[in-house]
């Protein structure tokens, strides 16, 4: 790959699925979708602007917005919007490049896409968050709609900016349409959208867990890396199974169970309103054997867990935790957050998984264990063309059914192109990619996209 600029998160995306495409039985047998891959790797459309503002001492302030849609074969450009200082081309690609297989694996009609604006709302008033919003919509509202490109929320985008941004497109485009997710409930907004990607990854694990033949949740000891909104729902799933939490996170620092300590519901509730106000997790304090480690992650100092669910950002596990996961006989990983693991930390796991055969560590990429919050985001527009809500039971047996047919998805597509020895767990990672990959490339031959 050949690029203007280096795009270290790009390329370490591209890389994984071109690792576990190669090493898979996929080119052999389909020596065509070589040509897929190169199509697919760029972006159909990238749009960037400027965003200016007003802060609340009357002066002009500008950033950078984007939108990358990337890939529109299956459908509308999905992907969220994040508001954070770190955004760039680089980081939005790598985003967008993952939500284009991830949004295949939910089985529902949407293509991949992210943006954002390298715009940090921490210690920001409500009006410069809201002016920022209306003047980033503004630019924005011309190049999305309910049938072109359906943007979300992600880090820095909670519901409040999502309410702003959807009142700035209704005045700017005078249309009342499906055009963001994870609104209210009052105009457009799906139950357990909040919840989804949390809830999914737990619902993800248990078929894991369960295939893997160690049982179902309860029980189990559970490390979760972030305090958002992923790592707060995935860690009451959890509890409500009858796991037990040992650890969150945040960019500061890691909460971490001390002896038999552990992180109960009453601990997530008050980390949740300490979130909604932009605070640190160092400003908790806990009222069980819990102990705040400055500037650490969770993973050297859980020890033995069952289960680790990085839920946080991009790249938050690396070698050295990976092996002390492992030390510490943890089964089974998988990402609440996007490429949550390094490319070295996964080929730690895979050759643990490889090696170890039924007793094996099993890893389970972003891309596939996270991907319920956008299949809910779709459940939201199809709510929202019918003009309906569905209830929380109908909202989250959806989710459920969702979770579990990637995951037999990755299970089948995994026996059917990597090849493995006798009593191995099927590769995750190389099934869900292959799996993506296939139906994405398949629906551009199709387009004509490639020939």
């Amino acid at each position: 790959m050949s690029h203007l600029a280096p795009e270290p998160e790009f390329e370490q995306a591209y890389k994984e699925l071109v690792l576990t495409l190669e090493n898979s039985t996929l080119f052999q047998k389909h020596p065509e979708y070589r040509t897929a891959l190169k199509v697919v790797s760029i972006p159909e459309r990238v749009i960037q602007f400027r965003v200016v503002w007003e802060d609340d001492a009357g002066n002009v302030q500008v950033n950078r917005g984007y939108r990358v849609q990337f890939n529109s074969a299956l459908g509308p450009y999905k992907g969220g919007l994040r508001l954070h200082p770190s955004v760039n081309l680089s980081i939005l690609k790598f985003l967008g490049f993952e939500q284009i297989f991830k949004n295949a694996l939910t089985g529902l009609m949407m293509g991949g896409g992210k943006g954002g604006a390298d715009f940090d709302p921490k210690g920001k008033s409500d009006a410069e968050i809201r002016r920022f919003c209306v003047a980033f919509m503004r630019e924005l509202s011309r190049h999305i709609g309910a049938d072109t490109d359906v943007p979300a929320g992600d880090i820095g985008v909670s519901g409040r900016e999502i309410g702003y941004m959807f009142g700035a497109y209704r005045r700017e485009r005078n249309k009342f349409e499906g055009v963001l997710t994870g609104k209210g409930l009052d105009w457009g907004g799906s139950l357990i959208r909040p919840e989804a990607t949390g809830y999914g990854l737990v619902y993800y694990v248990g078929h894991m867990i369960e295939l893997a033949g160690a049982g179902n949740w309860e029980g189990k000891r559970v490390a979760i890396s972030g305090s958002g909104n992923v790592a707060q729902y995935a860690a009451l799933k959890c509890i409500e199974l009858g796991a037990t939490v040992v650890s969150l996170s945040d960019s500061k620092g890691s909460l971490v169970a001390v002896d038999d300590g552990y992180v109960t519901v009453e601990d997530i509730e008050a980390i949740m309103d300490l979130k909604v106000k932009r605070k640190a997790l160092s400003e908790y304090t806990p009222k069980g054997k819990l102990r705040y480690i400055e500037g650490a992650r969770p993973w050297l100092h859980v020890g033995h867990v069952d289960v680790a669910l990085p839920c946080a950002t991009q790249n938050e596990v690396n070698k050295e935790e990976a092996l002390a996961l492992v030390a510490g006989g943890t089964r089974f990983i998988a990402e609440g957050s996007n490429m949550g693991c390094t490319l070295e930390a996964i080929e730690v796991f895979e050759n643990e998984r490889r090696a170890k055969k039924g007793e094996a560590i099993w890893y389970a990429p972003g891309k596939a264990a996270n991907c319920g919050g956008v299949a809910v985001s779709g459940l939201e527009m199809s709510q929202n063309s019918q003009r309906l809500s569905w209830t929380k039971e109908e909202v989250d047996q959806k989710l459920k059914d969702i979770m579990k047919n990637a995951f037999e998805l990755g299970v089948a597509t995994a026996k059917k192109y990597v090849e493995s020895s006798e009593g191995e767990l099927p590769s995750l990672v190389a099934g869900s990619n292959i799996a993506g990959f296939v139906k994405v490339a398949q629906a551009m031959f199709e387009h004509g996209d490639w020939w």
